[in-house]
């Protein structure tokens, strides 16, 4: 089958891309912009040459609010900052702005949830998102159990308590008050061994009101979604597998030497299948509905039985009692709440659109035409939040606009952890990360850009290892190999052709038509490159440009030193031709990963921006030229693709 006869994959007619909400206490480590932004951004940068710059925006913000930001500001003030919380916000957003545009990182808007224009919209948004819920029967009130420190007699949220997560073989290393770093959900009661991060005491209990969103109610609606996504065939398998999870039926796991109680137990316990093992002392109870398995829980811990729950659909909490929040509409005789930070940073996305558009046109039109779609790149922690609660939250939302349950709703691209060296790095644990502006004192943003990009961070938790600031590291740094394809490979074929031209055609390529071989060549690597971005699969895309170039080099070396050899000037101008014809497609197809080269290249070839549009992706350089069309001439020894300074010793 010919390239012209295959399929194609059909893109939206606009689109949202959303970058994961870095939090608004630090800088960017390279996490956040190798593991996350520059996936997005890629992808932002293909939408623009694919389906136009005018239909794509590209968004993300600092997320501003909750307990987390409480206490890292107190900490900065200990330590001499004088300026308000939001002093201290715009600090770290402002250097987080700086870090995403040393990376090219191309977004239309880095908004702050409580900043600037933004931060009324999005309490606006808030109210009104809470008013259409309560309106429409999705929200309860629960009192539940809440960590309350007896020393400084303050409630505790968050991160403000720290200890176990008791989700059954979680291998998180942090659990905080009701959620632990991999984004398992638990009643504060079943946190084990809980510290106060205020005063490092062991916390009391004490009941509270608060507002919930009924998830379980679209259990159904999410098991659907489930089969559709496999069915699509894009969805990433630690996604899937991650929700397969949570839409299992809820469990409670027990390893307990009194089997005896526990089967007097089980004889009080609403309907559920049981497992168990006399042999292995252990058994797994199963229920159909949460608030079944919750009872089981309290008559458990009644009879001092200890156990682990597995991952669940619970009611996801809307509100608490932080101080640093956005303010909760006061209903039903609760009062005095603020939103928790999780649920309106789902909505975020929706208030930054909202602040980018500027009332020029609805939001609606980008999030819930038929015609758009949203993609929300994040890290695998955080596939809860997003391909759960954000899922239900936006289910509902669109039940009572009148949509059908899947209109509008998001891709979700989560990417597996790239670890610092041979362990996971994060701001909160053990090993710290090394700051993303620290990176760019050893490496080019392209250089990096490309290595990030290659991580197959799709698949698999990947090691970073920078030579640069790794001790004991020899022999060749490993985050180079990516970028040398343009430093060495590319660059290399770029100025072959340009000081060929010079030399043998004053500067004017050769009027020859490309060879049949090339385009077709260069045709079906085109036809690759759009399906591996249509499933987003970046590193696939690096692998067939590196082969791609480094085939065109071979080429170029065997098919001139045959036209050197022979003196042959038709063999010189046709062999220009096809590789200029390389150039051409591969500078298109790079503009995404290395917007910077990629623009130098254009301008060298003296072209407008049509050179990156898609309706002329299989076109040759003849199509944008005219006869008097001279190329930019090129200087010896000048670089497309740079290396950093540190690297010319």
């Amino acid at each position: 089958m010919s390239t012209s006869e295959k399929s194609r994959p059909v893109f939206p007619r606009r689109a949202v891309v959303t970058g994961g909400m870095p939090y608004g206490d630090k800088q960017l480590h390279f996490g956040h912009v190798g593991g996350m932004f520059v996936h997005a951004d890629i992808y932002a940068r293909f939408l623009r040459d694919r389906i136009g710059g005018e239909n794509v925006i590209f968004i993300s913000g600092t997320d501003c609010y909750g307990a987390g930001i409480e206490v890292k500001f107190q900490e900065a003030r200990e330590s001499g900052f004088a300026g308000t919380i939001e002093d201290f916000l715009r600090k770290n957003h402002e250097t987080q702005k700086e870090t995403l545009d040393a990376y090219g990182i191309s977004l239309n808007l880095f908004a702050a949830s409580a900043l600037g224009e933004a931060k009324d919209i999005h309490a606006g948004m808030s109210a009104d998102i809470f008013d259409s819920l309560y309106k429409n029967g999705y929200l309860h009130i629960d009192e539940v159990m809440q960590f309350f420190d007896e020393e400084s007699q303050t409630f505790l949220n968050g991160r403000q308590v720290e200890g176990r997560c008791p989700i059954a073989n979680c291998r998180s290393e942090k659990a905080y008050a009701d959620e632990c770093s991999l984004g398992h959900q638990y009643s504060p009661g079943e946190l084990i061994d809980p510290v106060a991060a205020t005063t490092g005491t062991q916390p009391s209990l004490k009941a509270v009101k608060n507002w919930y969103f009924d998830l379980e109610r679209f259990s159904d609606a999410l098991k659907l979604r489930q089969h559709h996504l496999r069915d699509e065939g894009i969805s990433r398998r630690i996604l899937l597998s991650t929700v397969d999870e949570f839409l299992r039926d809820p469990a409670i796991y027990i390893k307990t030497e009194d089997m005896d109680g526990l089967r007097k137990a089980c004889a009080g316990m609403p309907p559920h299948a049981a497992d168990i093992n006399e042999e292995n002392k252990s058994a797994t109870l199963t229920f159909k509905i949460l608030e079944d398995r919750e009872r089981a829980c309290d008559i458990l811990r009644e009879r001092k039985i200890r156990f682990r729950t597995c991952t669940a659909l619970v009611p996801l909490r809307l509100s608490g009692n932080v101080k640093w929040g956005i303010s909760v509409p006061d209903k039903d005789g609760v009062g005095g709440r603020t939103f928790w930070v999780w649920p309106e940073s789902l909505w975020a996305p929706i208030s930054f659109t909202r602040t980018y558009l500027k009332d020029a046109e609805p939001w609606e039109k980008w999030w819930h035409d038929p015609d758009a779609h949203v993609y929300q790149f994040i890290g695998e922690d955080n596939i809860y939040f997003y391909a759960l609660a954000e899922m239900g939250l936006f289910m509902a939302l669109g039940q009572i606009a009148g949509r059908d349950a899947e209109a509008g709703l998001p891709t979700i691209i989560p990417n597996r952890h790239a670890f610092f060296g041979n362990k996971k790095a994060s701001s909160s644990g053990a090993v710290r990360p090394p700051k993303a502006m620290e990176l760019l004192d050893f490496y080019t943003a392209e250089q990096l850009r490309m290595h990030f990009a290659h991580m197959a961070l799709q698949s698999n938790s990947v090691s970073f290892n920078p030579k640069a600031l790794l001790e004991n590291q020899t022999g060749f740094d490993a985050t180079l190999a990516e970028g040398n394809i343009l430093t060495n490979v590319f660059n290399r074929l770029i100025r072959s052709c340009f000081y060929t031209m010079q030399k043998y055609f004053d500067g004017k390529l050769p009027d020859c038509r490309v060879g049949e071989e090339t385009k077709r060549a260069s045709d079906e690597m085109i036809s690759e490159y759009e399906w591996a971005m249509y499933r987003f699969e970046f590193s696939h895309v690096i692998d067939l440009i590196d082969v791609y170039l480094r085939e065109a080099n071979k080429s170029w070396a065997e098919k001139s030193k045959e036209a050197e050899s022979a003196n042959d000037g038709e063999l010189r101008a046709q062999i220009l031709a096809d590789t200029f014809h390389v150039v051409r497609v591969a500078a298109t197809l790079l503009h995404p990963f290395a917007p910077n080269g990629t623009e130098m290249v254009r301008e060298y070839l003296r072209f407008d921006e049509r050179l990156w549009d898609w309706a002329y992706i299989n076109e040759p350089l003849r199509f944008f030229m005219d006869g008097a069309h001279f190329f930019k001439f090129l200087e010896p020894r000048v670089d497309f693709f740079a290396k950093h300074p540190s690297q010319l010793g």
